[in-house]
């Protein structure tokens, strides 16, 4: 083929590209009528269908405009880390024994060096210590050291997003991360009917509770428990203080959240854990950065990548993909990674695969950002592409299902459509987003992308519409 005819095809492929936008007169009546009832204008609107398999989309309105795409952002950060590390891709945690072991003792201190796994769950650190425990150490005669180096970590302030620093959704990574940093507050009635009781999952004996909860008459219902939580001063995240009101009638009433910094909880955990084992320490926890090289006493690996992404992804885990943009900088460049050279390389290797990033902000790379841009063009070219890679099967495993699990167990759930979807959702003050594969009767697979920004959208109106064109999707043929 001479050089003019490898132009007129390319000028032709270019042509053939180029999706057509419509108007909203042109929308099918479905999603129109959601629009119309919720008085949504198009302006709000970018949204694009088109089968994996065609080189036109079947519908595109304002695809080129960038727009908050809230969670649905994390099938960017996922796929990028998947492409690039590869699914079995698994990261280390190293325990270094500082010292001689002697008669079951070590003469020193016990170091882990964290390896940024995102997803090293308390039933991970337990296996890790009995590891530790059959390498013939049972009493540790030093201090816990953790190195989190491996992060260099910008941002200070949980609650920046949002002012609420104790939810888990605003845990800030490390590198030497247990458990998401979660506790559970597990609240009783004392048995002498005038206090209210406060206990942790997990145990941590380096946390203190104030406990201020007067126990009241009435009914456990509703809003009933007016449970309020802060630190006893903004220097001690190891002191929580609760206050508020609860009836005595309420039983194993819980709450998810967060406090402590990443290695006092790590500490906590590791003397809780430890003990399990049958393990004592004589010191406390300090942060140390090992620079010898020295062979690890037990060394952990993580899950796989192909298998952390489905929690993560099926139940929009910010934490996790936090974490993973530092593994993204890690791959890519000298440690210690960072946010803004994850950020870097994310974009060069989106770009090397032929993706048009100009348009793109990653911010964090979770979507929990006011700042975060995407345009629904880019979302359909990169699930597009994720379809025909080698790592598809691990990717869209990593969706929630319409009808069955994750953010959209309940969506469509009874109905014809249940199950045909791999899906991931998003929403903020503001802004609704959906975006995946939709798999229709005539074995077709179709990809969606829809980002709505506007007022209110995000409390159902957003979902409305959400349901409109998924179903239209799955009636394509």
């Amino acid at each position: 083929m001479n050089s003019r005819s490898i132009g007129i095809c390319c000028l032709a492929w270019i042509c053939l590209a180029v999706p057509q936008q419509v108007v909203a007169d042109d929308l099918p009546a479905a999603i129109k009528r959601v629009l119309r009832v919720h008085k949504i204008p198009a302006e709000a609107v970018s949204l694009v269908v088109q089968a994996t398999d065609e080189e036109h989309p079947r519908l595109t309105l304002n695809s080129d405009v960038a727009r908050n795409p809230a969670s649905t952002i994390k099938l960017v950060t996922t796929w990028t880390a998947l492409d690039m590390l590869g699914p079995t891709h698994t990261w280390r945690t190293d325990v270094f024994a500082l010292g001689p072991v002697k008669n079951g003792t070590l003469k020193g201190d016990l170091l882990i060096r964290g390896g940024g796994d995102p997803y090293f769950l308390l039933e991970d650190f337990w296996k890790l210590l009995g590891e530790v425990r059959a390498a013939g150490i049972q009493h540790i005669e030093g201090d816990l050291l953790l190195d989190d180096s491996l992060f260099e970590v910008d941002e200070h302030d949980p609650g920046e997003f949002d002012g609420d620093r104790f939810r888990l959704y605003n845990v800030l990574p490390a590198a030497m991360m247990v458990n998401f940093k979660a506790i559970k507050f597990m609240i009783n009635p004392h048995p002498d009917g005038k206090h209210m009781l406060v206990t942790t999952v997990p145990e941590l004996s380096n946390l203190t509770i104030t406990n201020r909860i007067k126990a009241v008459a009435g009914p456990c219902k509703g809003k009933a428990p007016q449970i309020v939580m802060d630190t006893a001063s903004a220097d001690d995240p190891d002191h929580v203080v609760f206050s508020g009101k609860m009836p005595r009638s309420c039983r194993n009433y819980s709450l998810e959240r967060t406090a402590m910094t990443a290695n006092s909880y790590a500490f906590g955990v590791f003397k809780t854990l430890w003990g399990h084992w049958g393990g004592t320490i004589d010191g406390g926890h300090r942060h140390a950065t090992l620079t010898q090289k020295t062979r690890p006493l037990v060394t952990w690996r993580s899950r796989h990548l192909g298998e952390v992404i489905r929690p993560l992804n099926k139940w929009s885990n910010n934490l996790m993909t936090r974490m993973l943009l530092y593994s993204i900088s890690e791959a890519q460049h000298p440690a210690p990674a960072t946010r803004a050279k994850g950020s870097q390389a994310l974009r060069e290797h989106l770009k090397s695969r032929g993706l048009d990033v100009s348009q793109l902000l990653l911010d964090n790379g979770s979507g929990l950002s006011r700042d975060t841009r995407v345009t629904a063009r880019f979302m359909t070219d990169l699930l597009r592409q994720a379809w025909y890679r080698p790592s598809m099967p691990e990717f869209v495993a990593s969706l929630a299902i319409a009808g069955k699990d994750g953010t959209v167990r309940k969506r469509f759930r009874g109905k014809k459509q249940s199950g045909s979807m791999h899906l991931k959702t998003g929403s903020l003050d503001n802004v609704s987003a959906i975006s995946g594969y939709v798999h229709t009767e005539k074995k077709r697979t179709f990809v969606v992308a829809l980002l709505i920004n506007g007022r209110g959208v995000n409390y159902g109106i957003g979902k409305n519409v959400q349901d409109a064109l998924l179903a239209w999707t799955y009636a394509q043929e």
